[in-house]
This record gives C-alpha cells, sequence and structure tokens, in this order.
C-alpha cells in the first residue's frame, strides 16, 4: 500500500472534473441536510438506510464513479443475501461497500458520505453473532479441486507463429471481452506460452472468468504503469484488474515490469468475490499484490515485491505461497526496510484481513546475498499496520533468515498499535523468534487460529470446489 499517500492522492484528485466535482459537494450537502434519521438496531433496516442515502454514482468522476458504482452494488446483494440466511456474505458484501465509499471520500477528502456509518452499524450489529458461532472443524479436503481435471476451453490465446495452430484471440483483453456477461458457468480461457503486453481489466459483468496458463514464467501478461506516470494513482496502475466474480487463474504470471526505481507499480488487483489463484506467480516491487476486497484464495502462488508488497482490505488465505523479498533501487550503498504486509482494514466490523498459512517467507538469491555482506542494513518485516484495525496472521510459516528478530514495523509512531491485531502461530525457521517480537503483535493461541481457517474466514468449503 502506497506511502505517499498525500502524492496518490493529489494525483487523483487532478482527474476528478471541476463539474462533476461541482456536483459532489452539492449532492453532499443535500444529502446531510435530508439525511435520514437513524433507523432502529435492526440489520436489515440498516441495510435499507444505507442504500437510500447512498451517493449516486453519477454525480463523480473516475475513479470515484467506479468506487461508489460497486459500493451500491455490494450493498444490494448484501441486503438480499441477509434475507436468504446467508450473514456471512452479507457481512463480505458490506465490509466491500464500506472501502468503496471511503475510498471515494478520502480521494476527494470530504466528510463521510451517509450511508458509511449506516454501513458501519450493520456490521458491527452483527460481527460479533458471525465469530461467536460455532467454528466448522477443519478438513484437509472440505475445499476440493478448484479447477477441472479436464480443461475445455471457451476460447483460445496465443501468439501467432508460422505453422502453428491459430488461436481465437492475439490477447487476453479480446478473449475476455468476448465472454457472456454474468454467466453462471465458467468461460474458461487458455492462454499459450508467451509475453502478453496488455493492460487487462475483467469487469464486474464478466463473471466466472478462468484463466489457465502454460505455467508460471511461461505465460505472462505484463505492463509498466506506475504511479505519477500521467497523473495515475495506485489503483490504476494494475497490470490485471479484476472485479468481476467467482475469478480463477492458474499456472500464470502477472507483472508489472516498472522496476525497482518506479513508485507504487500493481502488477494485480482484485475486487472479486469467491476467487481462486492456483500456481500464479505475481511479480513486481512496491504494492505488487493488491488484495483490495472480498473474498480470496492464493494456493501455492509466489510473490516478489519489496515495500508492502500485499496490501489491500479483503479478506485472503495465502496457502502454501512461496513470498519473497528483492532488493530495492537505492543499491547496496543504502538500507532498506522491506515488508510483506500491509492491510487496510478500516472498521472492527470488517470480516476481512490477511492470513498466510504454511507459507514460506524469505529474500531471493539477490536479497539474502545483500543481507549476508550487511545484515543490519537489509531487513525484512512481516506487516505493517496501513489503516487502524489492519489483521494479518501467519500460520506455521517458515520465515527465512532476512526476517527481522523485532518482526513487525509500525506505520507511523503509535498510529494503529492499540487496534491492530498482527499475530503468529507456530512459526518456524531462522526468522521465527517469539521471544523478540514487538509487544504490539501476538503469539496467537491456538484455539483462536481455526477462525482463519479456509472454512471459518472465507467459507471456502461453500465455493472453492470446482463445479461443472
Amino acid at each position: 500500500m502506497p506511502r505517499t499517500f498525500d502524492q496518490h492522492v493529489l494525483a487523483r484528485r487532478r482527474r476528478v472534473l471541476p463539474v462533476a466535482a461541482a456536483a459532489a459537494a452539492l449532492a453532499l450537502l443535500a444529502l446531510l441536510i435530508l439525511r435520514p434519521t437513524a433507523p432502529p438496531g435492526e440489520p436489515a433496516s440498516l441495510l435499507r438506510a444505507a442504500i437510500a442515502a447512498h451517493p449516486s454514482p453519477a454525480s463523480y468522476a473516475h475513479p470515484c464513479a467506479d468506487h461508489l458504482t460497486l459500493s451500491l452494488h455490494r450493498l444490494r446483494a448484501a441486503l438480499s443475501s441477509l434475507e436468504s440466511g446467508d450473514l456471512p456474505t452479507a457481512l463480505h458484501l458490506a465490509s466491500a461497500s464500506l472501502q468503496y465509499q471511503y475510498d471515494c471520500s478520502h480521494l476527494l477528502s470530504v466528510p463521510a458520505f451517509p450511508s458509511y456509518p449506516l454501513t458501519s452499524r450493520f456490521l458491527n450489529s452483527l460481527t460479533l453473532k458471525s465469530r461467536t458461532a460455532d467454528p466448522k472443524p477443519y478438513s484437509s479436503d472440505s475445499t476440493g479441486a478448484a479447477f477441472p481435471a479436464k480443461i475445455r476451453p471457451s476460447a483460445t490465446v496465443c501468439k501467432s507463429s508460422l505453422g502453428a495452430k491459430p488461436c481465437d484471440f492475439s490477447t487476453v483483453q479480446d478473449a475476455v471481452n468476448a465472454a457472456p456477461n454474468y454467466t453462471v458457468g465458467h468461460f474458461v480461457i487458455t492462454i499459450g506460452a508467451g509475453i502478453y503486453k496488455e493492460n487487462l481489466i475483467i469487469p464486474y459483468e464478466k463473471t466466472n472468468i478462468l484463466l489457465v496458463g502454460e505455467g508460471m514464467r511461461a505465460t505472462v501478461i505484463t505492463a509498466s504503469r506506475s504511479v505519477g506516470i500521467e497523473h495515475l494513482g495506485t489503483y490504476d496502475t494494475a497490470t490485471v484488474a479484476v472485479i468481476g466474480d467467482g475469478f480463477r487463474a492458474r499456472d500464470i504470471t502477472f507483472e508489472n515490469s516498472a522496476g525497482a526505481g518506479a513508485h507504487q507499480a500493481v502488477a494485480f488487483r482484485s475486487d472479486s468475490d469467491r476467487s481462486v489463484l492456483e500456481n500464479v506467480e505475481f511479480r513486481g516491487h512496491q504494492d505488487t499484490l493488491y488484495a483490495r476486497t472480498m473474498r480470496h484464495l492464493y494456493r501455492q502462488c509466489h510473490i516478489t515485491g519489496t515495500v508492502d508488497f500485499v496490501f489491500g482490505n479483503a479478506a485472503a488465505i495465502f496457502e502454501e505461497c512461496v513470498i519473497k523479498t528483492v532488493p530495492r533501487a537505492e543499491g547496496s550503498w543504502k538500507s532498506a526496510r522491506n515488508v510483506v504486509a500491509a492491510n487496510g482494514r478500516i472498521d472492527p466490523g470488517q470480516t476481512t484481513g490477511f492470513v498466510f498459512q504454511n507459507c514460506i517467507v524469505d529474500g531471493n538469491q539477490d536479497f539474502v546475498m545483500l543481507y549476508e555482506l550487511k545484515p543490519q542494513s537489509y531487513r525484512l518485516y512481516l506487516g505493517r499496520p496501513w489503516k487502524e484495525y489492519a489483521r494479518i496472521l501467519y500460520v506455521r510459516c517458515y520465515l527465512g533468515k532476512v526476517v527481522r528478530p523485532e518482526g513487525w514495523l509500525p506505520w507511523r509512531g503509535d498510529f494503529a498499535l492499540r487496534t491492530l491485531y498482527h499475530g503468529e502461530f507456530d512459526s518456524r525457521g531462522p526468522g521465527a523468534n517469539d521471544t523478540s517480537r514487538v509487544g504490539w503483535s501476538s503469539q496467537t493461541p491456538q484455539q483462536h487460529v481455526s477462525f482463519y481457517s479456509v472454512e471459518n474466514f472465507i467459507q471456502g468449503h461453500e465455493w472453492i470446489g470446482y463445479q461443472i
């Protein structure tokens, strides 16, 4: 997550049209004047009131219009899920809506929208109930295989070559555009080996897109957008940006090639609910993987970066992933404080956080070599709190020697140190050091670990198993 947030905001604010900004101010004033009386605490009433008080996306320019459109979709879906009895899904959807509202109001430096406190009240009225429900027991095979045993493509993509069998498309974006909207079954796109230089967007209406490459580093989607180039903010730098629910990908690399000297440069950004990425490589430097909102499973993935290279406010589980930091651009003469994760949880009622299970956390070969030359100068931290209620947990992970004994890094001063949850359970390896960790981190009790399982944290037993 961006360290230079003020610069990020200024860059993005320049993109808001003056007319839209004026309309936004008038709309906000009207909402404040006509703000409905706070409804009774019944959860459905709170959601209905939040929807009624929600600002109109049409009053805003990009990216606020996108954030608020998605926020309304999520709020309405939360109400539908609540009324059908699916409480966990309702909470995840409302958690995402709260994030989109927050992002827009902070981008424009305006007060929170009237729908924001109502959404927060809904979350906090039910989160305790969801946490005290009986946790489902862990089962190693409860989720099933996330991908079909035999791939039957709906569309094919490949690089043209003499004598090769032609494919349906030469770009991944064209294949995604050809998929039907709101499909219930998966639309499977196979992508041949090669380097695809494009910025891929999978919009809200393109649901259940499934990408299958020919292997990490064999099939590569790459681009090089970064903050400050053409006034881009972090949100718009993503090489691959996914909003459509049910997204899955396997055997592929997503890369932002802006380089170590660039500002924030996202390789992958996701707002997709019930998303699975398996054997996928995420390659970048600062802000590599933006797990922004909703429920994600990253299984046996490889993630590289420098600063906050896993960030966002999703409910995301990283299972058996290899996470390695790489050297920064300053060179061997300057020290480096690299950080794996920066979680952006903004409200105690949100059902979000990052859980790393059975992962390897270390430096790549170049970083380890520099560490061995100057161990006090090359440091890796497990995480730091981007927002006030940040939640990060490492469960049975192997931590390499480049991980600092104190483990965690503050964001700024004592910000969030009393409200965050940064924990470990059964860490192993030379970087595991439960006696030297900072006092504001936790060694998580075993009886609490089950809350952060695939079954309980993201309800994976209900949706990860592949359905034909």
